[in-house]
C-alpha cells in the first residue's frame, strides 16, 4: 500500500516549525493512543503512522532527505520504519511524559515484557566513489574495525553455561511492574530491573577472554551496495552491520556516507554533467565531426561551420541516472575555440592576409548570458 505524506499525517504544512510538528504529533498520539481506543483496531496503526511521520520530520537531516527524495529517500536513509509499540514508547518517551505516559501497557506482548535486549553501537564510515561508479552503481567489500561476538563464550559473557543464573529480583523477566497515575487513571508500568539491567540473568563467573562483556575487538568484511545515481553526502544504512552487543544482544547498524571524488573532466549538477571542450579555429570555421568524452567512453558530435565560442551542445541521456530511477540526465558541452599563442613566420603571414578579409572582421551578434543559454537548453 502506498504510504501517505508525512506532513498530511500530522496535519501540518511543509514549512512547519519543529515546535509545530511536535505539538501536532502529541495531539495525534493522544487521539489514537491504544489505551483510549481499546475497541478500535485501526487506532494502533494510525498511532504507529503518526510516530513514523514524527520520527522523520523531527530530525533535521531526515526531514531534508524526505523533502528532496520523498519516501524513496527514507528507504535509502534508514531502510524503512519498523518500530513496534514498545519501540515507539521507548523512542518517543519524552513526548509522552507531560501526558502521563512513561512506559507501555502491561497488555503489550513485546520483547521488553520478557527481558531487555542490549543494542550494539552504530558505526559510521565514508565511501569514496568515482562518477563512473556512481553512474552504474557499485558493490564494495569494506573492512570494518568493530566489536564482534566473543568466540570463547559465544557472546554470553559467562565462563560456561553453569555460570549463568536467573535474576532473583525480577525472576528472569527483566522488568518489574509498578502502578502509576495518568490522565487515564491508574496504569501498570513496566520498568527495567535495576539488578540485572533488563537481561533477566546474572553472571556468576565471567569469561576470561571478554571479561564478561560477550564482545571483543575485531574486524569484518562487509559488502556495501550503493545504487546508481547516489549523491555526494547521501547516507545509507545497513541494519545489523554495526558493533556487536554485549550478552548476545542486537547488533548496531552501519551508516555509509557517500563521498564523491572530483572528476578530472566532468562537473556534476544533480543528474546532469558539464564538460568544457576545445576545438581549433579551423574546425570552428569550416565545421567538423569530433569525438568528445562521455562516462561510457567517446561520442561523436557534429560541429557546424561558423560555430562560435561558448556554444552549448546537449547530449540527451549522457548524464547520470536518477537515484529514484526516473531516467538519466544530460551532458552539456561548452564549446570553446582554441586560439594559438605562438605562430611561425608562414602562419603569421597567412593570418595577417586573412585579417584583411571582410568575413574575418568581428560581427558579434547579441548573445544571451551563459546561464540563460543553459536554461534554454532545458526548455
Amino acid at each position: 500500500m502506498e504510504k501517505r505524506d508525512y506532513y498530511e499525517i500530522l496535519g501540518v504544512s511543509k514549512t512547519a516549525s519543529a515546535d509545530e510538528i511536535k505539538k501536532a504529533y502529541r495531539e495525534k498520539a493522544l487521539q489514537y493512543h491504544p489505551d483510549r481506543n481499546p475497541n478500535d483496531k485501526t487506532a494502533e496503526d494510525k498511532f504507529k503512522e503518526a510516530a513514523e511521520a514524527y520520527e522523520v520530520l523531527s530530525n533535521q537531516e531526515k526531514r531534508a532527505k524526505y523533502d528532496r527524495f520523498g519516501h524513496a529517500g527514507m528507504d535509502n536513509f534508514g531502510g524503512g520504519f519498523s518500530m513496534n509499540m514498545e519501540d515507539i514508547f521507548t523512542h518517543f518517551g519524552s513526548v509522552f511524559e507531560n501526558y502521563g505516559f512513561s512506559g507501555f501497557r502491561s497488555g503489550f506482548s513485546s520483547r521488553q515484557s520478557r527481558c531487555s535486549v542490549p543494542k550494539g553501537t552504530n558505526i559510521r564510515i565514508k565511501v569514496k566513489l568515482t562518477l563512473e561508479e556512481i553512474a552504474k552503481g557499485v558493490e564494495k567489500n569494506i573492512k570494518v574495525q568493530k566489536y564482534i561476538k566473543c568466540d570463547t563464550c559465544n557472546g554470553s559473557g559467562a565462563k560456561n553455561k553453569d555460570a549463568i543464573k536467573t535474576c532473583s529480583t525480577c525472576n528472569g523477566r527483566g522488568f518489574v511492574v509498578r502502578t502509576q497515575q495518568s490522565v487515564f487513571g491508574h496504569m501498570q508500568v513496566q520498568t527495567e530491573c535495576h539488578t540485572c539491567h533488563g537481561l533477566g540473568t546474572m553472571i556468576t563467573e565471567k569469561c576470561p577472554n571478554c571479561l564478561g562483556d560477550g564482545i571483543v575487538k575485531g574486524e569484518s568484511v562487509t559488502s556495501v551496495r550503493v545504487p546508481a545515481g547516489a549523491v555526494d553526502g547521501m547516507q545509507f544504512v545497513f541494519r545489523g552491520k554495526g558493533n556487536a552487543a554485549p550478552s548476545n544482544g542486537e547488533n548496531g547498524d552501519l551508516f555509509v556516507l557517500v563521498q564523491e571524488e572530483k572528476h578530472p573532466v566532468f562537473e556534476r549538477d544533480g543528474s546532469n554533467l558539464y564538460l568544457e571542450h576545445y576545438i581549433s579555429f579551423s574546425q570552428a570555421t569550416l565545421g567538423d565531426t569530433i569525438e568528445i568524452p562521455v562516462l561510457e567512453g567517446k561520442a561523436k558530435v557534429k560541429i557546424a561551420a561558423g560555430t562560435q565560442p561558448s556554444t552549448l551542445l546537449r547530449l540527451s541521456g549522457k548524464g547520470l541516472p536518477n537515484i529514484q530511477g526516473y531516467g538519466k540526465g544530460d551532458l552539456i558541452v561548452n564549446i570553446n575555440v582554441w586560439v594559438p599563442k605562438y605562430l611561425n613566420k608562414d602562419e603569421k603571414q597567412m593570418v595577417e592576409k586573412l585579417a584583411t578579409s571582410e568575413n574575418f572582421k568581428p560581427q558579434p551578434p547579441k548573445q544571451a548570458s551563459f546561464f540563460q543559454r543553459v536554461r534554454r537548453i532545458f526548455e
